[in-house]
């Protein structure tokens, strides 16, 4: 059985057809065609697929697309804006906060939402936020730095 969805990806409108039993990072990989969302464990344990719906981080491997119908969904292609990276984005690289990049986009999306949460995080809320998320690359201490440095950007334009 398949379901007609509408709901808005990265500010877009869009409209698309899903398999009742398909999971959101499957109908915005194969679907959509937005592949920076990655699928690891396919568990909800690696935090690799982590998207923002409706302004909360979700886990695209738990969540079925036909439950995002009408939902505002952010995936990492919607953070750079006119070819410019997001600040955290340009925090990652600055800080050599990714090496094979696979957790990366996971890693980004649940540091936004944190963000956005919580301007001004210390390390030990980003290190809790992003505790669901795994890396076996990095170390985490260039992912947690990069996301000091934002912090200290927000904290700086709010003084």
């Amino acid at each position: 059985m398949t379901a007609m969805l509408t709901l808005t990806v990265n500010g877009r409108d869009m409209s698309a057809a899903a398999p009742a039993n398909m999971h959101l990072g499957d109908f915005l990989r194969h679907v959509l065609g937005l592949t920076g969302t990655h699928m690891g464990c396919e568990h909800g344990v690696c935090g690799s697929c982590t998207v923002i719906v409706d302004g909360q981080p979700v886990r695209a491997c738990l969540m079925l697309a036909r439950q995002a119908q009408g939902a505002r969904i952010e995936t990492v292609e919607g953070l750079a804006q006119d070819g410019r990276l997001s600040p955290l984005q340009a925090a990652f690289r600055d800080h050599h906060a990714l090496q094979c990049g696979f957790c990366t986009p996971g890693m980004l999306m649940t540091l936004t939402a944190l963000l956005r949460d919580v301007p001004n995080p210390g390390e030990s809320e980003i290190r809790a936020a992003i505790s669901g998320n795994i890396c076996r690359c990095t170390g985490y201490q260039g992912i947690v730095e990069a996301a000091l440095a934002v912090a200290t950007r927000n904290e700086a334009s709010t003084s």
